[in-house]
């Protein structure tokens, strides 16, 4: 056990423990502890030290560390391409980890990736000498668990989430006080497009299916389809606000999970404050550690799970892409391949990829071929149902070109000749028969 006397300190003080050739773990999301990154970065700009090597998942807020000022003090090296870093990855001034979300925590674990110091943010300590990570619980309860030094942020806006989350304050080596509020996320009204996406994803979802899904414009419009379904649960990677109309209605119950019925289990969260006060102290939120939220096994157990992902691009034969745009990495893994090997497993279980039939730019998502250089995160192997705005086909057991049929069948429709050129040039004249 570590030292358990609760000595405070200023986040420049707490800063000093860092050394060059450290690698530092940074709690995710909401629960990235923006004082200590930039008392931090005060250090780097003194040039106090070098080649420090960040890491973390999606984390909000500003990352001054990925900039070219920092090129020889910081090097990033995260496990997922958020908005706030995608420019320093793209530029080679940071850099990306492919892993599955899963196994973020075996870096850790596994003694791949050393962690010096981990730098994370918590609530504040109760009368059993207890704290909560809060929102963020996935890799970082493994980084505190490996980490030579620990700096905790104690804010009271931190929620005291249960499960997982809770943490003795004996593993914390150094405290700060901080009381600035949990970045919220803010989501805009779903398109019309958005809408029927989460039409076509709702009919797809029963009663008493458990649901995986991330946070954004196309996941709330699903939620707000599923005002009728009956006994739904909860076993995600993250959720929002869209939960909390669900669970107010009685719809999100858990009463059909198998493991932790009753629960809504995730390992982080970004949301409103209404999801921070939500989860404080409500016994049945479950904040629980990445190893145990993605693992497929875990997943494959519950009874008709429902995993509902997105995706950048997909070729006819059912390729998808979610982390790249060509050569240039836009986001990441993420816990994608968990869920959908877990739902394929499940007892009635229905892996879903959802996503609009046009990017921004007027350009197909739905593809002959990938872009050259995309990387493939779903393999054609691992894909069963593809949502758009124009339906929703199952390529699951469909060969070839009758998955190229279903798939144009769901391209927006200026996009399907062409599509359905390349298909014919690809397969020859029989491809025309294929309904």
């Amino acid at each position: 056990m570590k030292h358990s006397t609760y000595k405070f300190v200023t986040p420049q003080e707490a800063v000093k423990v860092i050394k060059s050739n450290d690698h530092i773990h940074l709690s995710s999301v909401a629960s990235t502890p923006q004082c200590l990154v930039d008392a931090m970065c005060e250090r780097g700009r003194r040039k106090e030290f070098e080649n420090v090597r960040i890491h973390h998942l999606h984390t909000e807020g500003v990352a001054p560390y990925v900039e070219k000022e920092f090129e020889g003090i910081f090097f990033h090296q995260a496990f997922f391409v958020g908005a706030n870093v995608r420019k320093g990855v793209q530029a080679g001034y940071a850099d990306y980890i492919p892993i599955f979300l899963s196994e973020t925590q075996k870096l850790y674990r596994g003694g791949y990736i050393p962690v010096d110091v981990a730098m994370v943010q918590v609530s504040p300590i109760d009368k059993h000498g207890y704290v909560s990570l809060g929102t963020s619980v996935d890799a970082t309860k493994a980084a505190i668990e490996m980490a030579k030094t620990v700096i905790a942020v104690v804010n009271p806006c931190v929620p005291r989430a249960l499960g997982d989350a809770l943490i003795p304050a004996s593993m914390i080596d150094i405290f700060v006080q901080d009381n600035t509020p949990l970045i919220p996320a803010h989501f805009s009204e779903p398109t019309s497009e958005e809408i029927l996406i989460g039409k076509h994803c709702a009919e797809l979802i029963e009663d008493g299916a458990c649901l995986q899904m991330g946070i954004g414009a196309i996941p709330n419009a699903v939620l707000s389809q599923l005002g009728s379904h009956k006994d739904l649960g909860v076993h995600t990677e993250m959720f929002a606000d869209g939960v909390l109309n669900l669970v107010e209605k009685g719809v999100i119950n858990g009463k059909n999970k198998k493991l932790d019925n009753g629960k809504i289990v995730s390992t982080f969260l970004m949301g409103s404050q209404k999801v921070y006060d939500f989860i404080d102290n409500n016994p049945m939120v479950l904040m629980m550690d990445v190893g145990y939220t993605n693992d497929p096994f875990i997943i494959a157990q519950q009874p008709k799970m429902t995993a509902i992902n997105s995706a950048l691009q997909i070729d006819i034969t059912g390729q998808v892409c979610a982390d790249s745009i060509g050569t240039k990495f836009y986001s990441g893994t993420g816990g994608q391949i968990d869920f959908i090997r877990g739902a394929s497993r499940s007892v009635g279980g229905k892996p879903i990829i959802a996503m609009p039939s046009m990017t921004n730019k007027g350009i197909s998502k739905i593809a002959n071929t990938l872009t050259l250089g995309a990387g493939v995160v779903s393999t054609r192997n691992n894909v069963h149902w593809i949502v758009t705005e124009y339906g929703a086909v199952n390529l699951y057991g469909k060969s070839l070109q009758e998955r190229a049929r279903l798939l144009i069948s769901i391209a927006h429709p200026s996009a399907q000749e062409e599509l359905e050129k390349a298909a014919f040039e690809r397969y020859g004249p029989h491809f025309l028969r294929i309904k």
